[in-house]
């Protein structure tokens, strides 16, 4: 499947602000499987490929930890190649006695974790998209149990090594402060199509129909505030368009919209309605 390549818009990197830099390397390397790209004295880049950047950390300085009750991020998750991956992770998982959550949406099965800093993280595998639901423009999802014993049955009995290579930012899904204003920056201004809503509380969206690249929701409460500057939690993540073009004009589409656009360090920034910052990329 190719909904995270031309021609759609997608989430590409994701940045997250940390408490421990070493403690959470070493989590993200021998908990989740990513491998070290670039490091600094405060920060790092990670990889599963050795090329394509996918989770970033930094350390800032007089870091607070994670507020409860803020926007931000709820998780960010690793799109896993096939269901034999997702069945060797579990079992490394298991093995490691980590606590996890798990859920199969119809359209996918997904596994849910904390890192040490308690940012979300999902690991999850896609069903065919010939297996979807579609009524209208709205996917069909849910929460249901997943079938673990066929996971791990999947894994055939392979070692885990980390992170396979071809593992993606599958999608990204943030706690905003009102859903309204959210789904006109999101869909006006970037330029996706909501796929699914969960109620007046919750809703996802996408391009090229896909489940979803982002969801979006105020389970954290209606008028949530934004996080410190230093706390642990979402920094930034980036939406890459296909073209230049395509690009411009959602900037002029923000602009219309009021949305503060502004260039850091060669980057194109803009941010939503519930101060999430976000890194526009072709």
């Amino acid at each position: 499947m190719n909904f995270h390549k031309k021609p759609h818009t997608f989430i590409g990197e994701v940045n997250l602000k940390v408490e421990d830099l070493e403690r959470s390397i070493s989590f993200y390397q021998e908990v989740i499987g990513f491998k070290v790209m670039k490091k600094t004295v405060n920060s790092v880049t990670l990889t599963a490929d050795g090329r394509k950047p996918l989770l970033s950390l930094v350390q800032p300085e007089n870091v607070t930890p994670k507020q409860p009750g803020t926007t931000g991020l709820y998780h960010f998750a690793l799109l896993l190649p096939c269901r034999s991956d997702l069945g060797r992770i579990l079992e490394h998982l298991i093995k490691l006695n980590v606590q996890l959550g798990s859920s199969d949406h119809l359209v996918s099965e997904a596994l849910y974790l904390s890192d040490p800093d308690g940012n979300g993280i999902e690991i999850y595998r896609d069903r065919s998209s010939s297996e979807w639901t579609w009524n209208g423009d709205q996917v069909e999802m849910t929460v249901d149990p997943i079938d673990a014993e066929g996971i791990l049955a999947e894994a055939k009995g392979h070692s885990w090594d980390g992170l396979p290579p071809g593992t993606i930012m599958g999608h990204i899904h943030l706690h905003v402060s009102d859903l309204k204003l959210t789904e006109e920056f999101y869909a006006m201004g970037l330029g996706f199509d909501v796929v699914s809503r969960f109620g007046d509380r919750a809703l996802f969206i996408s391009t090229g129909g896909y489940h979803h690249h982002i969801g979006l929701n105020t389970w954290n409460g209606v008028g949530a505030p934004a996080p410190s500057k230093n706390g642990v939690g979402l920094n930034w993540f980036s939406v890459h368009f296909p073209t230049e073009e395509k690009l411009s004009a959602t900037i002029t589409q923000l602009e219309s919209m009021g949305a503060a656009i502004h260039e850091q360090n060669g980057n194109i920034l803009t941010v939503d309605p519930s101060g999430n910052q976000i890194h526009l990329c072709v």
